[in-house]
């Protein structure tokens, strides 16, 4: 008998689900054989190896951007922990989106305690390299011991100068001469020797007083020139001028100095970075490595599971 249009579509029917059950069971052969398990096993403890070793780099990287001692190495090692960062939120994404179709409940909790933790290291990461390009005390040092020293040095040797020329004479005011002139030096050269602490100063209290001590030294050096300027035959006087005039240039860069020393970018980049940054990225670490060690260990208890019951 030929079978009618009914049975037809019946038989088409039957013939499209026994067709989609064979295709299922045939991929899921494939996904249980024993290699395609190892290979997605591999692929994942691959996928983790590269975070720990994009982590590693970025924060090798903000290390150096920290210690750097110009702007371009700084920025050009916050570039590499960028791009490491970069690297390592690209293998999270490849390893997120394989374990939400390949990965036990445990493995994705594991991943989701990383994430936290990377989220956290990110935002740290930002301040911090931030921080790290501007090198603001290191500039401040180098006008400390450059234009600042220099400065001084010509309101010392003009003092010493008008001091011994005064001293061939036979002036009257050769003892005050000398005294307001060493008064003026010995306040200049405290000056000078505050400056180094705050710049490596962390509070803002400390710095304050360091700020206060320099004022009162400051007052001293302008009252003794302003005392040396008052005696009779030297307000024209050619070394005191010199002196006034580059004591007057040292205090326009002592002010960029302390300017500088209060935006304290490398000292404050260096406690994050040895502190907070240290702290989060070993978190991140600490997570990826207990990760790996799920991965392996579930595939073995996978296996193991797997393996046929003997009957003897």
């Amino acid at each position: 008998m030929k079978p009618g249009l009914r049975d037809l579509l019946w038989m088409a029917v039957g013939a499209t689900i026994f067709g989609i059950i064979f295709v299922v069971v045939l991929v899921t052969s494939k996904e249980q054989s024993p290699a395609a398990r190892l290979a997605l096993k591999n692929r994942k403890v691959e996928i983790v190896n590269g975070m720990l070793a994009a982590l590693a780099s970025a924060s090798e990287s903000a290390k150096s951007a920290v210690m750097a001692t110009t702007d371009q190495d700084s920025q050009s090692f916050a570039n590499e922990a960028r791009t490491a960062t970069a690297n390592l939120r690209q293998g999270r994404g490849q390893l997120s989106g394989l374990l939400d179709t390949n990965g036990s409940p445990r493995e994705r909790d594991l991943l989701a305690e990383f994430s936290q933790s990377f989220l956290n290291l990110e935002r740290i990461d930002r301040d911090l390299l931030a921080l790290a390009v501007q090198n603001t005390n290191l500039k401040a040092y180098r006008l400390a011991f450059g234009p600042a020293s220099e400065a001084l040095q010509a309101v010392d040797e003009a003092l010493a100068h008008l001091v011994t020329g005064c001293s061939e004479s036979n002036s009257p005011d050769n003892k005050k001469i000398i005294l307001l002139a060493d008064n003026a030096r010995i306040s200049a050269l405290r000056i000078q020797t505050l400056l180094p602490p705050h710049i490596a100063e962390e509070s803002d209290r400390k710095m304050d007083e360091l700020e206060a001590r320099m004022t009162r030294e400051d007052r001293a050096v302008r009252q003794a020139l302003a005392g040396l300027a008052a005696i009779r035959g030297l307000a024209d006087d050619q070394d005191l001028a010199t002196a006034v005039a580059r004591y007057e240039q040292f205090t326009g860069i002592r002010s960029q100095i302390l300017k500088l020393s209060r935006e304290n970018t490398n000292v404050r980049s260096l406690a994050i970075s040895l502190n907070e940054h240290r702290r989060a990225m070993l978190l991140c670490q600490d997570a990826l490595t207990g990760l790996e060690q799920e991965i392996n260990e579930a595939f073995i208890r996978d296996e193991r599971n797997r393996a046929p019951v003997s009957t003897r």
